[in-house]
């Protein structure tokens, strides 16, 4: 295979719309996240990862598990962690169990302030994707995304 085998431009040509599609969604949801409710789509994504922990076994992430969750490296989701807990979003203490871990929980106030923001989320995401169905070269993976059957995210 050659630079400029058309197999390998179909699929960079591929990968350049996915990253374009990603790229618009996001940007959507951001600015009506952070217009509506102080809140970076990062930030959303992490009050709702570890809004599904539960006491359970296995119920609460390490922050490895919480970074992979929201893709993002561990020194910036821990970053991320500790502006939502100086805001009282998040709490975090130290395991049971384990006194090396520590577990962080949304707080009441950032419990609430999710559920006033998943609408938004929701809302953003809908016109994101509706807007960019009519660029026929985004129209097949938003076709994509709408069409996945994943099961629900637990924690």
């Amino acid at each position: 295979m050659t630079a400029t085998d058309p197999a390998l431009t179909a699929l960079a040509q591929g990968w350049c719309a996915l990253s374009l599609l990603h790229g618009k969604i996001e940007a959507h949801i951001e600015r009506a996240l952070e217009s509506k409710h102080g809140l970076s789509a990062r930030e959303y994504s992490l009050l709702d990862v570890l809004s599904r922990q539960h006491d359970g076994e296995g119920g609460h992430l390490q922050m490895k598990q919480v970074a992979d969750a929201v893709v993002l490296s561990q020194s910036a989701t821990t970053r991320l962690v500790t502006r939502l807990e100086d805001r009282g979003l998040l709490a975090r203490y130290l395991c049971p169990t384990d006194r090396r871990g520590i577990y962080t929980d949304v707080s009441e106030a950032g419990l609430e302030l999710l559920a006033e923001a998943r609408p938004t989320n929701d809302n953003a995401l809908r016109e994101a994707l509706d807007e960019a169905a009519k660029n026929p070269e985004l129209a097949p993976l938003v076709r994509t995304v709408e069409e996945l059957k994943v099961p629900a995210r637990s924690a």
